[in-house]
């Protein structure tokens, strides 16, 4: 079963990873969301604290994996809020299990994978064997806006990856399987079967999953509403927090 932490009581609250996260990045929405919901993080495998192998082979593998999570908590239904890769989970998730998922939120998040984007997700895999530290580099510069980089000591990135270095080898591993599965998402076939209420986020500036991806994302939602964010990029779940708390307190 997925690692797992849960904090506060209510209604159950599930939030999802992106692909290099773990469960302590979420603490500040944890403080903000927990007095009010029962908040559910964990960790996929292939992730920090979820380290393989096995690893997921597909996305189904991932959301079976999420199912089962919630099956051993007692939690039938859920408000989920997933990031990034979490976002992609998220969605196939609620549209293949869908009694599962009661609204929805997806931040940062793509319908399908490019040509570039595929590409650029078979570099990180090799990267992630052979040089993570350059991995990280290149994650950071795509993720995090100028401006709020430039509001950060000047060696941000640097320290960040010195902290990366240390990590166990197994969580290069398992990051390579999460990029690798990158090169085959598709969600447009299933996007139509999701019925839970929808929130769409996303950055104007993202880098990543530009916002184009957002917006066939909101339009191929039955019930989805869009919210975009001006002068943010990928890394808006951070760089805006206060704005996504409200959006999902709302």
């Amino acid at each position: 079963m997925l690692t797992h932490r849960i904090d506060g009581d209510g209604p159950p609250l599930l939030l999802l990873n992106g692909g290099l996260m773990s469960i302590s990045t979420w603490q500040p929405y944890v403080d903000v969301l927990s007095p009010r919901h029962r908040v559910v993080r964990c960790d996929f495998r292939g992730q920090l604290l979820t380290p393989g192998p096995p690893f997921a082979a597909s996305w189904e593998e991932h959301a079976a994996d999420v199912v089962e999570l919630l099956d051993a908590l007692g939690i039938e239904r859920a408000y989920v809020a997933g990031v990034s890769y979490g976002a992609l989970v998220a969605m196939h998730l609620a549209a293949l299990h869908e009694p599962r998922v009661k609204r929805l939120a997806v931040i940062s998040a793509t319908d399908y994978t490019t040509p570039a984007m595929r590409a650029e997700a078979a570099e990180g895999c090799a990267l992630a064997a052979s040089d993570p530290a350059e991995l990280f580099r290149r994650v950071a510069r795509k993720t995090w806006s100028a401006a709020w980089l430039a509001a950060q000591p000047e060696d941000f990135i640097e320290q960040r990856v010195r902290q990366m270095a240390a990590l166990p080898r197994q969580f290069f591993e398992g990051a390579a399987a999460i990029l690798a599965l990158l090169e085959t998402l598709d969600l447009r076939p299933h996007l139509a079967k999701i019925e839970a209420r929808t929130l769409v986020i996303g950055g104007e500036d993202d880098a990543v999953f530009p916002i184009e991806h957002s917006r066939a994302l909101a339009a191929a939602i039955p019930n989805a509403r869009l919210e975009v964010m001006d002068d943010v990029g990928h890394g808006l779940l951070f760089e805006r927090a206060e704005r996504v708390l409200e959006l999902l307190t709302a």
